[in-house]
């Protein structure tokens, strides 16, 4: 990344705060105590890193890395986007990695329980590395809705969990890709634990009819601001921090 150009601090309003009593869980993982910044070492700083000989040609198809005897059962679709910096300039590079729900909102994961079929033809997660222009790529099948021990009756919208890496990995980022036009967004408490509205949309990915393969695949753009006014909302950001 550059450092050269205007520096634009970080929005420390846009995160969702640790404590948020809708959300349950966080009211056990949440610090009671103010943080303790430790400063990092000359290992940590210099590695380990993470190499482009190490990805796999169809680690970003999530259609075909799982494949055993057909395609995945759901709608296919194609995540894209941009990985820019406070300057809206690429950040080339980086390491995206997602992991997501099958098509009828299961996880292939030991403690996952919910009554949904698993897909044996999708494993749900993928990783690829940012091009020389911030541009990433994915292909996969837009996951189902599921419910979740919250409150009663809560449902975690359709959703892919996204994880940034720079060139370390200790320089880590997790945030949450959500889908134009979801009804279940205005009823989720993780969601809705992002104080800012504006900010709240910046988790949400547009269709963008211009990358849909007609009578194949639809599209969906999501860009991801590193930090900045305008940054993505990050999970392991708290409060801006």
């Amino acid at each position: 990344m550059n450092f050269d150009g205007e520096y634009r601090p970080r929005n420390r309003a846009i995160h969702p705060p640790a404590y948020f009593p809708d959300y349950k869980t966080s009211v056990t993982r949440s610090p009671r105590r103010p943080l303790i910044a430790l400063q990092q070492s000359l290992s940590e700083i210099t590695g380990p890193v993470f190499g482009h000989e190490m990805l796999h040609p169809l680690d970003n198809d999530l259609l075909a890395n799982g494949r055993v005897d057909q395609d995945p059962i759901g709608e296919r679709i194609i995540v894209h986007g941009r990985v820019l910096d406070e300057n809206a300039r690429p950040v080339p590079g980086a390491l995206i990695e997602i992991w997501q729900a099958n098509a009828g909102g299961r996880y292939r994961h030991v403690n996952d329980d919910y009554v949904a079929a698993l897909d044996p033809n999708f494993i749900g997660c993928g990783r690829t590395l940012s091009d020389e222009e911030g541009w990433y790529r994915f292909r996969t099948i837009k996951p189902g809705p599921y419910p979740w021990r919250n409150r009663l009756n809560d449902w975690r919208p359709a959703h892919i969990h996204f994880s940034i890496f720079g060139h370390g990995f200790v320089t880590r980022l997790v945030t949450q890709l959500y889908f134009e036009g979801d009804p279940l967004l205005r009823h989720c408490p993780i969601y809705k634990s992002i104080p800012d509205p504006g900010a709240r949309e910046r988790l949400v990915a547009r269709l963008d009819l211009d990358e849909t393969i007609p009578l194949d695949t639809i599209a969906y753009r999501f860009d991801i601001v590193l930090r900045g006014r305008r940054q993505t909302p990050f999970e392991n950001r708290i409060e801006g921090a």
